[in-house]
């Protein structure tokens, strides 16, 4: 079998070289198309519904948001397990599914049974899907260098400007922020001034919330012009909130200043995020969506921060603090710096040992098509270039270039020995 296969490729030489050049050509193609990461992502196929309610212990949590959700969520086709976590305030359940199963119609399959769930749990609760990437999906982070600006307002630029400019980044699921304080309007209440005027705090509660809001009217004619009637309620600052009326107290409005200060300040943080251990800093995580080409991805969201930076205040810029695009770059380095000492160490040795260039020229052409076609299997079974699979491509080099050497040392030899048979000089 193995001669006819020689023979037939002596035979049609022009054939071979152009099939060997298609799986070059292929090969090429492949490695531009196929997702390079340094990281491969060996995580499950699973889906995550997150679902706040603060101030809640987690026994409530548990029993009046988890044990709903989970229970009305193992009725969805393909699931493979179903785990689930309590905490005070927020409520997490991992839905995993079959691994062939895509991503995305999983997705859909969640949200329509969320739909009928969302009636069992407590009013104003509402579950929501986690990002739709995985959990190696974290590929760039970046944070704020200021010049003396303080924490609430970069993390406020972070929320309202370069968070949204970033999410725009295709192949980006989300961009999540840390650091700093969000800011918000706190009111200290007087408990003395509260009990003297008899306003309790949900009263207090009610009024702020039914003040901040826009109201809309109808459209009647005077001297032949139409007017629409509307009214303006949304709190712009910390005086609006302040002039707030309650309730009447003797025939006079109690406001929120009789009672007590409204302040700007920041909301309660769990922890806090370090550069270096040179104080707080205030920045995002990138996180790229499920499948994408993570080398493409970072390399985008560059582009879009290059932008995002011009209009920042001056004195902000961007400070990469985790790029994992260099590590890719080196990973990628490494198999072409190998293929490349591999082609010219064999060279020297077909060279040294046979004095025959045409020996050497085969080997030339067999490792690059050869890795080609390793890239050509990455692409056709969804594999990610990546470590590794970049290591094993790498480790297979040497493999080839050993059984290239003795296959072609083992035909130069044969061919000889039959010249020396029939008398033809070399």
């Amino acid at each position: 079998m193995v001669k006819k296969i020689i023979a037939l490729a002596l035979q049609n030489r022009i054939i071979v070289l152009l099939i060997s050049a298609f799986l070059f050509g292929w090969g090429v193609y492949s490695v531009q198309q196929n997702p390079i990461d340094a990281i491969p992502d060996l995580s499950e196929n699973q889906i995550i519904v997150f679902t706040e309610w603060m101030g809640r212990s987690p026994q409530v949590i548990e029993d009046q948001v988890t044990y709903p959700l989970v229970s009305n969520l193992q009725g969805i086709p393909k699931i493979k397990n179903i785990r689930a976590s309590s905490m005070f305030g927020m409520s997490f359940v991992y839905i995993i599914f079959e691994d062939k199963v895509d991503p995305y119609w999983a997705r859909t399959r969640v949200l329509e049974r969320l739909n009928y769930a969302q009636r069992l749990l407590p009013q104003n609760v509402v579950p929501t899907l986690g990002p739709d990437g995985t959990g190696v999906g974290h590929v760039f982070w970046y944070h704020l260098e200021t010049d003396g600006m303080d924490l609430g307002e970069q993390r406020a630029l972070q929320d309202w400007y370069v968070k949204f400019a970033l999410q725009t980044v295709p192949g980006v699921a989300e961009v999540a922020s840390f650091g700093g304080f969000e800011k918000q309007y706190q009111l200290v209440l007087d408990p003395l001034k509260m009990q003297y005027y008899n306003v309790s705090m949900m009263e207090v509660m009610q009024a702020v919330k039914t003040s901040n809001n826009d109201v809309g009217g109808r459209k009647f004619e005077m001297s032949d012009r139409a007017y629409i009637v509307r009214g303006l309620g949304y709190i712009k600052n910390i005086k609006d909130i302040e002039n707030i009326a309650i309730k009447n107290y003797n025939s006079v409005p109690v406001k929120v200043s009789d009672i007590g200060s409204v302040q700007m300040g920041g909301d309660l943080r769990l922890g806090i995020f370090d550069g270096n251990g040179e104080g707080e800093v205030v920045g995002g995580i990138v996180v790229m969506r499920y499948g994408e080409n993570a080398d493409k991805v970072i390399e985008a969201v560059k582009v879009k921060m290059k932008e995002v930076e011009k209009g920042l205040p001056e004195g902000v810029t961007f400070k990469t603090s985790y790029d994992r695009s260099e590590l890719i770059e080196k990973a990628i380095d490494s198999v072409k710096g190998t293929l490349i000492e591999e082609m010219i160490a064999v060279s020297i040795v077909i060279l040294l040992f046979l004095f025959h260039w045409r020996s050497a020229l085969i080997i030339l052409i067999q490792l690059p098509i050869s890795v080609a076609v390793g890239f050509i299997l990455l692409e056709a079974f969804g594999i990610s270039s990546n470590i590794m699979s970049l290591t094993g491509i790498a480790l297979a080099i040497g493999v080839v270039v050993d059984d290239g050497i003795v296959m072609v040392e083992n035909a130069y030899r044969g061919l000889s020995e039959k010249q020396e048979e029939k008398g033809i000089i070399q």
